[in-house]
């Protein structure tokens, strides 16, 4: 009994997080075709159970069609995803397209191959979005990947950027959106295949999955120590996401530093709101520690 209270406490909390995140975002509209990415990974079954859930009691009609894409890896399971989404009764669509064949060729043995597999993955994608008429494309990343992908910036390629809630895709026919980029990988991975959970039929990635010394395996593995050590900090670094001061920060084309001019008063942007955020901070802080 108590682990069915847990369970539902569980999902209670992530089906929050994305009715949440498609409100603050305006994700979801009226008479969408949503085009969910199933990938038969934790975090994709995942966001297709919350958006059906939520289809259920929508104040809106919006439609739902997951897409897998069969990349060609050898051994892939092509029944796993089939029996289950008919089994489920959602309306589906498999993709075949030998994507792993070219990466492969193209890079050297040893190699990271995300970059490119992730480029052919979704051009092929937003091609078939637009076969399908659907307008937005779903895909199951969520708040850690979210971080991870602002440290990877940061680290490896010198810029302030993420994964954002919601995009025009790259040839501006599609919205994409993240339902579950309030969701953390904990909660989806309990959800997904703990002791008390859903049980959906993992299809494991043996393309990039099994590669080992990826950067974002160790911004993963230094975050989750940082969690370890600063519980908390997790939580503070993804809210800082949502509050930024350009202001505060380098960027002349967000903020025009060129014609600063000193004011008799107080502004907004100036030392004092900074101060105040910074003493406001060294509270939660010292409350968080007594």
């Amino acid at each position: 009994m108590n682990k069915d209270y847990e369970f539902n406490k569980l999902t209670k909390r992530l089906r929050s997080g994305v009715s949440k995140a498609i409100h603050d975002y305006n994700m979801i509209e009226h008479n969408d075709l949503i085009m969910v990415c199933l990938s038969g990974g934790k975090d994709s079954y995942t966001l297709l159970d919350m958006l059906l859930s939520l289809q259920k009691i929508a104040p809106i009609d919006y439609q739902i069609i997951a897409v897998n894409l069969d990349q060609g890896q050898p051994g892939f399971p092509k029944d796993i995803l089939p029996q289950y989404l008919e089994g489920i009764g959602v309306k589906y669509k498999i993709i075949t397209e030998d994507t792993y064949s070219t990466v492969k060729r193209i890079i050297p043995e040893g190699k990271t191959t995300c970059s490119l597999c992730s480029r052919l993955r979704r051009g092929i994608l937003y091609r078939v979005a637009r076969e399908l008429g659907a307008n937005k494309i779903a895909l199951g990343h969520h708040r850690d990947d979210a971080l991870e992908t602002l440290f990877l910036n940061m680290f490896y390629g010198g810029r302030m950027k993420s994964m954002p809630p919601k995009l025009v895709s790259d040839d501006g026919s599609n919205v994409v959106i993240r339902p579950l980029i309030y969701c953390k990988e904990k909660d989806i991975e309990e959800f997904a295949c703990g002791e008390n959970s859903k049980k959906f039929p993992i299809i494991p990635c043996n393309l990039c999955g099994s590669q080992p010394n990826l950067q974002r395996q160790a911004i993963k593995e230094m975050l989750v120590e940082w969690n370890k050590r600063f519980p908390g900090r997790i939580e503070s670094m993804f809210r800082a996401m949502k509050y930024i001061t350009p202001s505060h920060l380098l960027d002349s084309t967000l903020f025009d530093f060129s014609n600063i001019k000193k004011s008799d008063t107080p502004v907004l942007d100036g030392d004092i709101a900074f101060d105040k955020e910074i003493i406001q901070s060294a509270q939660v802080i010292v409350d968080f520690n007594t």
